[in-house]
């Protein structure tokens, strides 16, 4: 069955068009995951997805594409679903926010050294404590 999570991303960025908000998806980078470097911090990065901000923005069930200026300079942004920590309006707040579902080998699945056992120890930072309310 597919996730309700790539559905409620979208439903809260047309929301947030329609109220006339700037919509932000805050993002945990990880290998999967396209953006300028540089802009990362501490493992995260909050990316406007207004549609001024954006060029051909597509937002499927597996991931979010597009392309932005960063300091004037056009980047492909890739983010996978799973790494879509929240997605809130800049003006207010009001969003949701997800737990993070990074990629990872499953459970007990060969490690790089042939041995099978669980996955690794997740590296990310815990998720910072959100300023989003629920909306309910």
């Amino acid at each position: 069955m597919v996730s309700t999570k790539p559905y409620l991303i979208r439903a809260i960025h047309e929301w947030c068009i329609d109220q006339g908000f700037t919509p932000y998806l805050a993002v945990l980078v990880d290998e999967h995951t396209r953006v300028p470097p540089g802009y990362v911090r501490d493992g995260q990065i909050v990316l406007n997805v207004a549609p001024e901000a954006t060029h051909q923005l597509m937002m499927n069930n597996e991931q979010v594409t597009f392309q932005a200026r960063f300091n004037g300079v056009a980047h492909q942004i890739v983010v996978p679903i799973g790494n879509i920590a929240a997605i809130y309006a800049r003006e207010n707040g009001q969003g949701m926010a997800f737990e993070p579902q990074l990629h990872r080998a499953p459970e007990g699945a060969s490690t790089e050294n042939g041995e099978s056992g669980p996955p690794p120890p997740d590296n990310h930072p815990p998720p910072r404590g959100s300023h989003l309310k629920v909306i309910k």
